[in-house]
């Protein structure tokens, strides 16, 4: 088949996260936007649902176009269903139709009934999944329109992520439909469940029966559209071969091809510039640690290294677990080394809280006051200096500067000092969490007594909040956070890819995986010297729990004891090399699973 026969047919990518910024699916498929539009250009469309009454703010209507994706819109909307036409706001641009999947919740029974009537399946009362069957009845409706309506006389491809995008498949392929199916699974729902509950999961991986094991965790639903989905599609594909080994024995099928997930990396001119973004954010980020411990004790700062772990709230399948326990080890280790400097551990998750602590948010206000305080006495004995130098003649050394500062300037100094001051520990979490007592990070921290002491050599911080600019401890968007830092930690016991370390590296940080995530595997296997690279791969295989703990201190200890020009030149070669990942390298996977599905047809 000709290279350029593939982008003849259209291409329809089909996800519950297309225009709907709920996981990490949003990230894959709208990286990989800019890399596939340059391909199709307008023969591609994402298509979404629309969950809540408000239009999405990354929609836009467009009409008047030839396009067969605004046609087959139309046709659906004299049917009376709510679908929408128009661009996705995000680079590249995108055609994007969006289904308002409450339109027709009023007949999922009806919808529900009719699917299990002719796939021979069984649901229940439940929001998500009632969603899920609106939206999937509804792309299906779009379909049949596209491929028998005289709307478009191109073949037609349709890609579908996970089980709450892949509900069409079992359709279309009923209805022998015209169109060459992909379903691509990012994690199936069986293995992440089991997995949180089984520490032998991957040795017991082929002996588990997915019926029993879905009626267990209560998602028979769920897993049966997936199953349904990953077996009718024409290709199956899945993000690693970690993954792959859950495809075949809870699904019931081998992938026939793995997408690597990449991300669009935009290069700097200079490689300095990348080290002075570092420099930059990492200045915010020491703001924040100024107004949470400089109250009570203080540490230089240029001794001082930021380490974080982010991600799914999952305190097993994202090794939260064995981070903790290493840094308890990290922090004996360097005490007992004498090493003169201080690791702040960040982990960010998200949790349900009532507020930000009212504490945390007293103290970085009033180091902003500090701030502000410090600025105003800066201009004013900086006008007064350039007075006083002017007047000189004969003494020309420096003069006294206090006498520069009136008195309201030195009392309000003095008094924001004061009240900044307190005499308890650093909180180690900066939110009132709903439920604290039965929070696992926590009950960990307590456990191995990371309190934040000022003797401790680590000191810890529990961010249960996503990071943006909007946030008022951090006041950065989550890349200039990790750009600010100094190591990224993820040595996930479940992982079927993993974004987090892929988006330390192409912002030059350098991070720690696992051999159980999917991008740990690929690193593994693909990257040369991985460490030289700034990527270090915790053995969770085949190695013990205790065994995997004591490499990751391992790891976290040989880098504390790097110095600056050493970090220096890594984060130069993780920048370096992170083409590894990009799209205009990983894409070339995606366009074997379009070859293939054409192949298909």
């Amino acid at each position: 088949m000709k290279e350029n026969s593939i982008y003849e047919p259209l291409l329809l990518e089909v996800a519950w996260e297309v225009c709907n910024k709920v996981g990490g699916i949003y990230t894959v498929i709208k990286s990989k936007v800019p890399y596939t539009i340059e391909r199709w250009k307008g023969q591609y469309c994402a298509v979404g649902p629309q969950i809540s009454a408000e239009i999405p703010v990354e929609f836009q209507a467009r009409t008047g176009t030839d396009s067969p994706f605004e046609k087959a819109a139309a046709i659906l909307r004299e049917e009376g269903l709510d679908v929408k036409f128009g661009d996705w706001l995000i680079p590249g641009k995108p055609n994007l139709v969006l289904f308002n999947i409450n339109s027709v919740l009023p007949r999922v029974k009806e919808i529900k009934k009719e699917y299990s009537r002719n796939h021979e399946m069984m649901f229940r009362e439940e929001p998500l999944v009632d969603q899920v069957v609106a939206f999937g009845y509804m792309t299906t409706r779009f379909f049949e329109v596209l491929a028998n309506s005289g709307v478009t006389d191109k073949s037609i491809i349709g890609h579908f992520h996970e089980w709450m995008g892949g509900m069409p498949i079992p359709e279309i392929k009923r209805l022998d439909l015209k169109v060459s199916t992909i379903f691509t699974t990012h994690a199936t729902m069986l293995g992440r469940y089991i997995a949180m509950n089984d520490s032998n999961f991957y040795k017991r991986l082929p002996t588990y029966d997915w019926i029993e094991e879905a009626r267990k965790f209560y998602i028979e639903p769920q897993v049966s559209i997936e199953r349904l989905a990953a077996n009718q599609a024409d290709i199956l594909s899945t993000v690693s071969k970690v993954t792959d080994q859950e495809c075949e024995y809870l699904l019931g099928r081998k992938s026939d091809v793995i997408l690597p997930n990449g991300l669009e990396i935009k290069r700097h001119v200079a490689m300095h510039e990348f080290q002075n973004l570092h420099k930059t954010f990492k200045g915010k980020i020491n703001e924040f640690i100024m107004g949470h411990f400089f109250n009570n004790y203080t540490f230089d700062l240029e001794n001082t290294m930021y380490f974080f772990t982010s991600g799914r709230y999952e305190f097993v399948n994202k090794g939260y677990d064995i981070t903790i326990e290493a840094l308890e080890r990290l922090n004996a280790r360097m005490k007992k080394a004498n090493i003169d400097k201080t690791v702040v551990m960040f982990f960010v998750t998200r949790r349900p809280f009532h507020t930000i602590n009212p504490l945390v948010l007293e103290l970085r206000t009033k180091m902003d006051e500090i701030k502000r305080t410090t600025e105003a006495i800066q201009e004013e004995i900086a006008e007064k200096l350039f007075e006083a130098a002017a007047y000189s003649e004969d003494d020309l050394s420096l003069p006294d500067l206090n006498q520069f500062v009136d008195e309201y300037w030195q009392f309000r100094y003095k008094k924001t000092l004061q009240a900044w001051k307190t005499p308890y520990l650093p909180i180690i979490v900066t939110h009132n969490l709903k439920n604290d007592s039965e929070d696992e990070i926590l009950k960990a921290f307590r456990k191995f007594k990371l309190f934040n002491r000022e003797e401790d050599k680590v000191k810890v911080i529990y961010h249960p909040d996503f990071i943006d600019s909007t946030n008022p401890l951090f006041k950065l968007d989550y890349p200039q956070f990790v750009r600010g830092t100094h190591l990224g930690i993820f040595p996930s016991y479940y992982e079927p890819w993993g974004y987090t370390p892929v988006e330390c590296l192409v912002r030059g940080i350098p991070a720690i995986t696992s051999d159980l995530s999917g991008f740990g595997d690929y690193a593994k296997n693909e990257v040369k010297t991985v460490t030289e690279k700034g990527i270090y791969i915790v053995n969770r295989r085949t190695q013990s729990y205790e065994e995997s703990v004591e490499q990751l201190a391992d790891y976290m200890f040989d880098f504390v004891q790097l110095n600056r020009r050493q970090r220096i030149e890594l984060r130069n070669n993780v920048e370096k090399h992170s083409d590894v990942f990009a799209w205009n390298n990983l894409g070339r996977h995606y366009m074997e699973a379009y070859r293939m599905a054409m192949e298909k047809m």
